[in-house]
């Protein structure tokens, strides 16, 4: 299951379809994902305002951190996956994070994030009070433009 989940993430996962793929019930597969989270291999993240059981599907899946995105690639890993896996990795340990609809990221139901790089605009959260852009590239910040690499002193 987890070479499964490897080579597709971040993905919003058919429950179905990896059952299947693994011979087993939609239940277990759901137990099996929350299992993998609880050691630390993968990161469930559920919409904003919904909660995370034990039997919800969840709306995205990223592995844990970056090293696991290497060491478990078939192949060049994209470049955006490795700025979101390391961003979900780094807050995940003392904050609330959910997918959004707008942007990428949801932090505690308050601040909304886009995660990219250098030419990363705010098109997309313009509109959002409390958004940010976490971008790659940059050493400094400035406005709601955070450079990406100091999410790793949060931790």
């Amino acid at each position: 299951m987890l070479m499964i989940i490897s080579s597709l993430v971040p993905f919003t996962p058919n429950i179905s379809s990896l059952s299947n793929d693994i011979e087993i019930n939609r239940a277990q597969a759901i137990r099996y994902l929350h299992y993998l989270h609880k050691a630390a291999l993968i990161n469930l993240l559920s919409a904003s305002g919904k909660g995370m059981g034990l039997m919800n599907k969840p709306e995205k899946i990223y592995l844990d951190n970056t090293n696991l995105l290497h060491a478990l690639s078939q192949g060049a890993v994209n470049e955006g996956t490795i700025r979101e896996t390391f961003f979900v990795n780094q807050l995940s340990y003392n904050k609330n994070i959910n997918t959004s609809k707008n942007g990428d990221f949801v932090i505690d139901q308050k601040y909304t994030f886009e995660i990219g790089g250098k030419s990363k605009t705010f098109k997309q959260i313009k509109d959002i009070p409390n958004s940010y852009i976490a971008m790659d590239g940059i050493e400094a910040g400035y406005g709601n433009k955070i450079p990406i690499w100091l999410f790793g002193l949060i931790y």
